[in-house]
This record gives structure tokens, sequence and C-alpha cells, in this order.
């Protein structure tokens, strides 16, 4: 008889989501679904409320990378207001969220994703955690946890807060930075960018070489990719630049933040709570088949990875040299989310770095005046589950009109149905399967790290 294989709750991310397997009657898979059982209600809470007040309610969104909704929705003001950021308040910004993707990869790399690959995918769930890497591996673990406390410290004594953060207001930033503390962050970084060396190096050497037949088929689908590029040299960018909407062939086109609608259609199908968001200008329609997607890309690390034509970082470049010469671009593995992921952790640590040197950074003017108005302003940053869009519409008392929110994850969701169901088909059939297939699909989600 037919069954419905029921994974619940998906382990090991970020969120709140269930995967359904529906088999046939012969045992083989007949379809697969990634429910999403969060709630979308943020659009709404904001309305009406004055535009100022909006970053400090947004980063309520995640507690995991408060950061980037607090900074997408201070530069949706921005624009609402007609206001040019400060130069120092501009790079004080983007100090603080290259640093929160620091923090944010450490996480999701050693605590939620290395114990498929440390411990194994089969080995039995109870131990396959962040506790069991602690009593496989422990002086890795406290090296991990050491470094993660680092990163969440540089940014809680200088900005005030690590969660929650109030220190990006309209027109720029909160407080300039002391000599004092850009020479104590510099330091830190300096530490953070040994680790994230140590990292990538440790990752290619233990976990990637030894998982290739992995990498090589679980959850691969092939999908267009969204990130954002600077626009002189189409280098990888975090906090600023223009957005790059890529084919799976290859060809790509450029587009700004303000005109993000024009390019992007959002839906809703009955399955899930989450939207999906598709390329409506490749006027191909939207379809979740894995084997003829239509209007499909995908956000997040290996996005920014095959997007970008280089990487501005000497170390960070290094490794992406090294990534196309091994699989190409784009790459269209699924569980290259995590090598790219890496790359991307040495790319926020040298950035970091370059910002602090930098010593206009401590320029005491972080902010231009603003008035309310009424306008229209996109927020566009790269957060780590992908590209963040807040776009807000004031009224003439400078209070909110209406609000659009497309999430980093929102981009993956329907990516990560297909994903699923690919898994699925490819490891169970005749009714057969065990916990160590059924983790298979999950690590298939966990790359996307929703």
């Amino acid at each position: 008889m037919a069954e419905v294989i029921t994974i619940a709750p998906v382990t090991r991310i970020e969120g709140h989501a269930k995967i359904a397997i529906h088999l046939d009657d012969n045992g083989n898979v007949d379809d697969a679904f990634l429910h999403i059982q969060s709630l979308r209600g943020f659009e709404k809470f904001i309305e009406g409320r004055p535009a100022e007040e909006i970053p400090r309610i947004v980063n309520r969104i995640c507690g995991i990378c408060p950061w980037m909704h607090h900074l997408a929705s201070v530069k949706a003001v921005d624009g609402a207001l007609g206001v040019t950021p400060a130069p120092a308040g501009h790079r004080l910004r983007e100090l603080c969220q290259v640093l929160a993707h620091v923090n944010d990869k450490i996480l999701h790399f050693f605590f939620l994703a290395a114990p498929d690959f440390i411990l194994g995918p089969d080995s039995d769930y109870s131990v396959r955690n962040v506790m069991g890497i602690v009593k496989t591996n422990p002086e890795l673990a406290r090296r991990v946890v050491k470094m993660r406390q680092l990163g969440q410290m540089l940014l809680e004594n200088f900005a005030g807060k690590a969660i929650h953060p109030i220190a990006g207001v309209v027109g720029g930033f909160a407080k300039p930075m002391s000599e004092h503390e850009r020479q104590e962050m510099l330091q830190g970084v300096e530490t953070l960018l040994d680790f994230a060396r140590y990292s990538i190096d440790y990752a290619k050497k233990k976990v990637f070489a030894n998982y290739q037949d992995v990498i090589g088929a679980l959850g691969n689908i092939t999908t267009g990719f969204l990130a954002t590029v600077d626009p002189a040299d189409g280098s990888m960018r975090l906090y600023d630049g223009v957005q790059r909407l890529m084919r799976s062939d290859g060809t790509s086109c450029d587009f700004k933040a303000r005109d993000y609608d024009a390019y992007l259609g959002e839906r809703v199908e009955s399955w899930s709570y989450a939207k999906m968001v598709y390329a409506k200008t490749w006027e191909e329609g939207f379809s979740l088949d894995p084997d003829r997607p239509r209007g499909i890309y995908r956000s997040n690390t290996l996005a920014r990875i095959n997007v970008c034509d280089r990487i501005s970082t000497p170390g960070a470049q290094e490794e992406l040299e090294e990534f196309r010469e091994l699989f190409g671009r784009p790459a269209q593995q699924t569980l290259l989310y995590h090598w790219a992921r890496l790359i991307e952790l040495l790319y926020a640590c040298e950035r970091s770095k370059e910002l602090l040197e930098d010593q206009t950074i401590t320029d005491p003017a972080v902010r231009t005046e603003a008035h309310p108005r009424a306008g229209r302003g996109v927020g566009i940053v790269e957060a780590p589950r992908g590209t963040l869009i807040h776009d807000y519409t004031t009224d003439d008392q400078g209070c909110i009109a209406s609000a659009n929110l497309i999430v980093g994850t929102t981009h993956n969701i329907g990516p990560m149905n297909m994903s699923v169901k690919q898994a699925a088909k490819t490891l169970i059939s005749g009714g057969k399967y065990t916990k160590g297939l059924l983790n298979k699909v999950e690590m298939a989600v966990r790359a996307y790290d929703p």
C-alpha cells in the first residue's frame, strides 16, 4: 500500500520544517515535499509605524542573522527618505555585516553540518550532533566554540549588541569607531582569519575528500543562481552592489535593487506557508519538476561563488580558482554549498581586515541627517542564507504604508523541494529505507542552511 514517510522535525537547521515523502503502491517515491511551518507576518506588523523604528523591529525575524535584516532595513529606509549614508557610517555597516557572516558560517559548518561528515551520515542520531563532535574531537570543538565566541564579542563590544542590533541608523551608524576599538577589532579579526584558513584546509583534507561520492550525487539539481556583485568588476559583494541573475548555462543579467520586482516573481503553493520566488524574466513560467524546472534559481553561498567573476581578497580568490578548476562554473552539486560556505568565510575575514586597516573608518562623521517624507526604498544585502530584500513605501509622515520582504531562504524553498525529491528518489526504492538514508535526505536540506 502507498505510504507517507514523515521526517519531523528536520534537524540541525536554523528554523522549523518537516519532510513528507510519498511512496506509491510499489514502495517507490512518487513525490516529496519540504513543508515550511514558520509564520509570515512582518510585512503587516510594520505597517503604520515610523520608518526609523523598523530596523529595530525586523531584526527579530531571525536570531541567527539579525544584522542582515537590520542593515537591509536601514538601507531601505535610507532610500525611502532619500538619504545617502555618511561614508564612515557605510563602512561601519559593512564591517558589522561581514563579521556577522563569519559567526554564522562557523555556526553552520561546525555545529549543524559537520556531524554528518565527521561522524558519518549513517551514525546513530543520538551522537550525530555537536556533542558527538565534542567527544570525537574535543580540541577542534574547543577551538570552534572559542572562535565563534570571539566573533560575537567583537560585534557586541563595539556595536552594543551581537543579537537584535540597534547600531545601524537612518543615514549611517549610531556611533563612530575609536582608534582603540579599531586596533582591538583588527587583532581579533586576524585570529579569525587564521581560523578561516585552518577551516577550509581541514575541510578539504578531512571532510570533502572522504565524501566525494555523496557530494557528487545527493540532492543534485540544475538551476540558475542569484547573488550580488560589484558593478565595476563583477567581484563578490555581501553588503552593496548590483544583483546578478544567472541562468544554468552561465549567461546572466544584472539589475539594481529597486528593480528587483521586474525580474523576480512571487507565488504561493497550497502545501507550504512560504512563498516561492522565481525568475519571471526568463519567460518559462514556474515548475518544480527536477527533470524540467522552469524559472528556478538558487541563492546563498553556492550562488555567490557561481555568479561572481572574481573575489577581491587574495586568499578567497585562490580558493575560488581551485574550486572552479574542480567543478566548473556554474557548479550545480548541492552539497558544494558547504565548500562555498568556507570560501566565503575566508572572504568575510579578509574583507573585515581590509575595512579595519582603512583608517578612514574612524571618521567621527558617521551619520547624515534625515527627514520624514513619502517615498520608496529597497534595501538588499547578502544574508548567509541568500539575497535578502526589504522593500518599503512611506507616506508623507515617514510612516510605512506598505512593505514586501523576500528573505534569503525564500529563494531556495523551491530548489530545496527539488533536492529533497531527487535525494528521496535516489535513495528509497521498494519501500526499503533506513534512518541513515532518511538523514541523507535531510542533508540535502541542510546544505542550503535554511
